[in-house]
């Protein structure tokens, strides 16, 4: 299989470095608060609640979450996966004092051995720029869980389609998003979204909020 499939770019290949300097404001600011209706400090507490001393995050946005919410360890180690060298450069830099390590690759794509294992991986806001239904997106926790230590979390947040309120802005803004192939979120619900966690974990925490779904699972099972 292709490392960086043609069908995958679509949901990272808008993060360009002139986006990325707009993305905390427009983004995480004004669309979370007022168009999703789910404010950004859902999600910190969300990364504090969850994050280790070892973290795995994919689809890295800024490194904003990264950078506001505190670790559990005065050094932690860092890693960093993304198929998007902007973002992966732009993340990097902003969480420094941490030395993450950064792999540029799909997290669609099977993953290394060599990757490691990590207490906590994190998913912000990456399920719902994946191609496919919730079952084809789901292909992701598959390559995740080998690598998730002992006890160790999956987390994050994603946008949904169904099962939600959605606001008139939010109906809009989804409907441009998923023209353009930013968004590929017309057939996620809350029912598949839990479904699809509860296929691989055995415990699994989703809230809702706005049309936002914030979740963490733990203790893989077989599928």
């Amino acid at each position: 299989m292709e490392l960086f499939p043609e069908a995958h770019k679509p949901g990272y290949a808008v993060y360009s470095r002139t986006s990325l300097a707009v993305y905390d404001a427009l983004v995480l600011g004004l669309s979370n608060r007022a168009i999703w209706r789910c404010p950004s400090r859902h999600m910190i507490d969300l990364y504090r609640r969850q994050l280790s001393d070892n973290h795995l995050d994919i689809g890295v946005g800024t490194g904003y979450f990264l950078d506001k919410a505190p670790f559990p360890a005065p050094r932690p180690k860092v890693t960093l996966l993304d198929p998007n060298a902007e973002c992966l450069g732009k993340a990097a830099a902003r969480i420094a004092r941490y030395r993450p390590q950064t792999v540029q690759a799909d997290a669609l794509v099977s993953w290394p051995d060599s990757l490691g294992r990590f207490g906590s991986i994190g998913l912000n806001y990456v399920l719902h720029c994946l191609p496919g239904d919730m079952s084809e997106k789901a292909r992701l926790f598959d390559h995740l869980v080998p690598h998730l230590a002992e006890n160790g979390s999956v987390f994050g947040a994603t946008i949904l389609h169904g099962g939600v309120p959605r606001s008139l802005a939010a109906r809009r803004l989804m409907k441009i998003y998923n023209a353009k192939g930013v968004f590929s979120n017309e057939m996620d619900t809350h029912a598949a979204l839990e479904d699809a966690l509860r296929r691989r974990f055995s415990a699994v925490e989703i809230d809702l909020i706005g049309c936002v779904a914030l979740f963490s699972a733990r203790g893989p099972v077989a599928v």
